[in-house]
């Protein structure tokens, strides 16, 4: 046996054993150990070797629907043999192992072909949304050292006023046409090459170096919802190895169809839309839908036979507004993660699909940590347990000793293959997240007698009002039960009495105006479900700011609340912001 092949068979030995024991999580966290390697390459060591197997090479790897209807699909055999062609072509264009590369696609083929292609080579890829501005990708090419970039013509626009030298490579896609600002073969000096000339290169391709398990892979900025975002650097093992424990939440298993609501570019996206369906041999299917429609995307999974389905908790609560039993075949496995998803919602998924939402959670820094696991009892609002590779330690912020409630970290003896290096060119952060043998979350959890684990929100997020601590999260989980919410954020609001009281920001759904009606029900409504001392006692209209990645900024509207109170701007009942004492006449 080869080194290659004897890699290739103790990673799916690994894979092999979480799903044999996907019943069983206790069975599960006592058994399963890291395959840990010196070399390891995702491209080639497995994903070549499923394109090259009877069993998967003719098989979808991944089918693309368009909002028009129109499907592309692509098998194992034929992905592996266009990203060979694509890093081939790379390597005649000079691009070379540990250059970045800037990754700025939406959902089309050429995304995950020049992932593939990359991976292959030993090329950094730095993920990157296409909403990203111009300002924004400047950071992120000279914090990211990158002197590659591979986007659709409208979007290498952006690269006008970036001084560093980066060569762009222009996809078709679906903007066929050349982009206004592009003039012959360059955008404001950068050097453009054309993506398209990459098909007529051979398909057989062999790498110039091997990749270490500890080579820089990928390059994630954070979605930035209480700093700056971070540059988070993954390795060659971290996630392609480490979301073996995102394919034990799932539930993935060979010839599953696989569908992920996330937008590339954010690193959801490569944990369920990438890595965790190609491990388990799954299909990955995809819907580019112009705008939400939830009888349209359950048309296209009844078509798709999607098995298995992951979106985040915004998508689900769209959803439930919807006839969920207008989906015929509904998916069997049906995860959520983001952000933690409320009760209610689970209940009307199980009514309208008979399965259940299971609530997951990771970092950008890591893989699947906890999670409520398949043939699990789901505890409503909890996360779950920790995932097998991972020794979950929960730490008082206040004293450092262990606790029942506190920051969720992870023990670094031994350290678990799903997480990040570090943070790139941030040793002063490094320094202070990896410490006393723990890998710190920043997130703060309670565990229940039988090891269950519940979200209660960010360290930053915690606030105390009448010495009392409230969590976000449980208030915010009350108020979208009610049928007017949306979207719901509740952030401290400066009291001289409390020191600061709960003051919920609310989207309210459609159908509903922002009227002190409206606000009076929805205030009575959470004093009926909430003790006293975790009252809402103020509530705002609005729509609530997020990071481009969709996660809501409570750090803008704490600092937003704070500002408006020091000014001395504490009139009640203007406009759309209402108290719980003015509504009720005290």
């Amino acid at each position: 046996m080869t080194e290659s092949s004897e890699t290739t068979a103790r990673f799916r030995a690994a894979r092999d054993q979480l799903l044999a024991l996907q019943q069983d999580v206790s069975a599960a966290r006592g058994e399963f150990q890291w395959p840990r390697f010196e070399t390891f390459n995702f491209g080639l060591n497995w994903f070549d070797h499923l394109a090259a197997s009877p069993e998967r090479a003719e098989a979808d790897a991944l089918v693309i629907v368009e909002a028009d209807g129109s499907t592309l699909r692509r098998t194992f055999a034929q992905l592996s043999e266009d990203s060979n062609r694509l890093a081939r072509w790379f390597t005649a264009q000079g691009m070379r192992p540990g250059d970045r590369l800037i990754l700025m696609l939406g959902n089309q083929v050429e995304l995950w072909e020049t992932m593939l292609a990359c991976i292959k080579m030993g090329v950094v890829l730095v993920p990157t949304t296409t909403q990203m501005g111009s300002t924004d990708l400047a950071d992120r090419v000279e914090r990211a050292g990158a002197r590659w970039a591979v986007a659709e013509g409208p979007d290498l626009q952006k690269f006008d006023t970036i001084v560093q030298a980066c060569t762009l490579i222009r996809v078709p896609g679906r903007a066929a046409q050349p982009a206004a600002g592009i003039s012959g073969d360059a955008v404001s000096g950068h050097p453009v090459l054309e993506y398209a000339e990459a098909y007529a290169e051979s398909a057989q391709f062999s790498p110039e170096v091997q990749t270490g398990a500890d080579d820089t892979m990928l390059l994630y900025f954070t979605s930035g919802t209480t700093s700056r975002p971070k540059l988070v650097e993954h390795t060659h093992t971290s996630y392609p190895v480490g979301h073996l424990s995102t394919l034990y939440w799932i539930g993935l298993e060979p010839g599953d169809v696989h569908m992920n609501v996330a937008s590339p570019g954010w690193a959801k996206h490569a944990w369920s839309t990438f890595f965790a369906p190609w491990i388990a041999e799954a299909t990955i299917c995809v819907y580019n839908f112009a705008r939400f429609d939830a009888a349209d995307l359950m048309r296209v999974m009844d078509e798709a036979q999607v098995s298995s389905f992951c979106a985040p908790p915004t998508v689900w609560r769209m959803l439930i507004k919807a006839d969920l039993t207008a989906l015929k075949t509904p998916p069997k496995k049906t995860v959520s993660a983001g952000e933690p998803l409320n009760a209610e919602v689970i209940e009307q998924v199980h009514r309208g699909w008979g399965c259940t939402v299971r609530d997951g959670f990771g970092q950008t820094e890591s893989t699947l940590q906890v999670a409520n696991t398949p043939g699990q009892r789901v505890t409503f609002g909890a996360m779950g347990v920790p995932l097998p590779g991972y020794d979950v330690v929960v730490v008082d912020p206040t004293t450092g000793e262990r606790a029942d409630e506190g920051e969720l970290c992870l023990s670094l003896d031994p350290r678990p293959v799903g997480l990040m290096r570090g943070y790139y060119g941030d040793e002063e952060t490094n320094a202070r997240v990896f410490r006393d043998g723990l890998y710190h979350t920043g997130d703060v959890v309670s565990r229940d007698e039988r090891g269950t684990l519940t979200y209660v929100g960010r360290t930053d997020d915690v606030f105390k009002s009448s010495d009392y601590k409230i969590s976000p999260f449980e208030l915010e989980s009350v108020l979208v039960e009610h049928p007017a919410v949306l979207e719901a954020a509740i952030v401290p609001s400066p009291d001289e009495l409390r020191l600061s009281v709960p003051k919920a920001f609310v989207t309210l759904a459609a159908g509903w105006e922002p009227t002190p009606e409206t606000a009076r029900q929805l205030l009575s409504f959470a004093r009926e479900k909430l003790p006293g001392y975790k009252r809402i006692r103020r509530i705002e209209f609005r729509d609530l700011p997020k990071t481009i990645s969709g996660k809501i900024r409570r750090v803008e509207l704490r600092d937003a609340e704070a500002q408006r109170v020091s000014h001395g701007d504490l009139a009640e009942g203007s406009g759309v912001d209402y108290s719980d004492s003015q509504l009720r006449g005290r």
